[in-house]
């Protein structure tokens, strides 16, 4: 059964940020845990991490500053949408964030999206808006078993190049 979800958590960025990454919305875990990637088995903390070469955060205000350290801002394409559970694939009546917030205040390099509805969603919504193209990066995403923790690693260090 599909609920509407509207997005309650704040972007991360300051004037610092210098790439951007957009998910979709956040998942049921994330909400509960009030932060972005929350559920346990998400690679997405891992992973930058192994990016970086730094210590996987693991309080909110850890997860703030290791973004901000390293000039990351991040956020979702959605404000609202209806959506089963956390299948991007159920996706309806989707609403985009204004990411011209993010824009205006930050000079934003790049902007990456984590998965193909991700991408698809920015595309159609926020490109249209803003012109600024995105870059898809692979799901981080327990469901994208398929695709393996170092090739994860070797896909997001072109977050480096960014910044």
């Amino acid at each position: 059964m599909k609920e509407v979800v509207c997005h309650t958590i704040p972007p991360v960025y300051d004037s610092n940020s210098r790439v951007l990454i957009l998910g979709t919305i956040p998942s049921p875990k994330s909400r509960e845990a009030g932060f972005y990637y929350g559920h346990p088995q998400n690679r997405f903390w891992r992973v930058l991490a192994a990016v970086f070469q730094q210590p996987v955060p693991d309080t909110v205000p850890e997860k703030q500053n290791f973004l901000l350290q390293n000039r990351v801002a991040l956020w979702d394409v959605l404000a609202q949408c209806q959506i089963e559970g956390a299948a991007d694939a159920s996706i309806a009546g989707a609403v985009a964030n204004d990411i011209s917030i993010i824009l205006k205040a930050a000079p934003i390099q790049k902007i990456y999206t984590t998965g193909a509805t991700a991408e698809k969603l920015y595309r159609r919504l926020v490109y249209p808006v803003t012109g600024v193209d995105c870059i898809r990066l692979p799901s981080t995403s327990p469901a994208n078993c398929a695709v393996r923790f170092e090739q994860l690693v070797e896909a997001y260090s072109v977050i480096c190049t960014g910044l």
